[in-house]
């Protein structure tokens, strides 16, 4: 059995053209409990999506909306 069979795959509109670092409920969905950044095939999007996401995260950590590691 696949350990990775139930997991949710999160989905995103595809007309989204930008997504907003600002909104933390919504990028915590794509982080894994260390506070990683969950791969495509974990979070079912599409590569540019993906992209847009992982930039997303990193201005958020940036900015001090996301820690960089959880403990």
């Amino acid at each position: 059995m696949d350990r990775h069979q139930n997991t949710p795959k999160i989905q995103i509109a595809n007309n989204v053209k930008h997504i907003d670092y600002r909104d933390v409920e919504t990028l915590r969905s794509f982080l894994n409990p260390h506070a990683r950044l969950l791969g495509r095939k974990r979070t079912g999007l599409s590569a540019s999506h993906q992209r847009m996401v992982a930039q997303a995260v990193k201005r958020a950590r940036f900015m001090g909306f996301l820690p960089y590691v959880q403990q």
